[in-house]
């Protein structure tokens, strides 16, 4: 099938746990892939979680309790894989190895997202709590709304306790040293002591410490679970 419009996709998105994360007309230079035809790709979809949206159906899906490595992307591949299909297009995903595509430049082209402290995109109304699962690229110049500028929620934000809250100071040592981001080490091998129990089981300090939208804030199973597989993913890459 061929979607008519976003509000089809939206639904279909939603059966599946997902929400549509915004869309825009493919341009050069946004590094948005042709169609498996070889076609010019015209319209991008992104897709992800608002809040804990996508967190029930997921939990309750084969590969949630397979017991087998990266659940979730495994699900975001059949899922938004079985969408592409439908919609006949291409679908796109974050992971996978390289080379990445451009996943926080396209979002901020399909939302009014603007960069935090902490280097995680927030959004006006979710804060930080929402995240991008894959997208569909359409041969289809659909119709699409204009976009809305919308200032950063961080601009107006008083002390910014996100910086000061992690125990490790693995954001602001980082920013004054460098400004490259945060300190990945000093995370990992915080979550991996007695101490980190509380970031490991309830979700980063840090961005819990963000005051925008606190009331989507991943509940404890989807904390953890997301707390886990980056502790994992970083583990690995430090094993011989």
């Amino acid at each position: 099938m061929r979607a008519a419009d976003l509000s089809d996709i939206a639904r279909l998105a939603g059966e599946e746990g997902l929400r549509l994360r915004g869309a825009f007309h493919c341009e050069t230079g946004d590094g948005v892939p042709p169609q498996r035809d070889g076609g010019e790709s015209r319209t991008l979809i992104l897709l992800g979680n608002l809040g804990g949206s996508l967190w029930q159906q997921f939990a309750a899906s084969p590969e949630a309790g397979d017991g087998r490595p990266d659940p979730m992307n495994r699900w975001s591949i059949r899922i938004i894989g079985g969408l592409a299909v439908r919609l006949d297009g291409l679908a796109l995903f974050p992971f996978g190895g390289a080379p990445y595509h451009p996943f926080l430049r396209w979002a901020r082209r399909a939302e009014a997202l603007s960069p935090s402290p902490l280097g995680m995109l927030i959004h006006p109304d979710y804060g930080l709590w929402h995240a991008y699962r894959g997208a569909v690229a359409l041969g289809e110049h659909l119709a699409l709304d204009e976009p809305i500028d919308v200032a950063s929620p961080c601009e107006t934000c008083a002390g910014q306790p996100c910086l000061t809250a992690c125990p490790v100071d693995a954001f602001t040592q980082v920013k004054a040293s460098t400004a490259a981001g945060y300190d990945v080490a000093a995370c990992t091998a915080h979550l991996q002591t007695p101490a980190g129990a509380d970031c490991l089981s309830g979700g980063c300090l840090a961005r819990r410490a963000c005051p925008v939208a606190a009331e989507f804030c991943y509940e404890a199973p989807q904390a953890a679970f997301h707390m886990s597989a980056f502790l994992t993913s970083q583990t690995a890459k430090t094993e011989p």
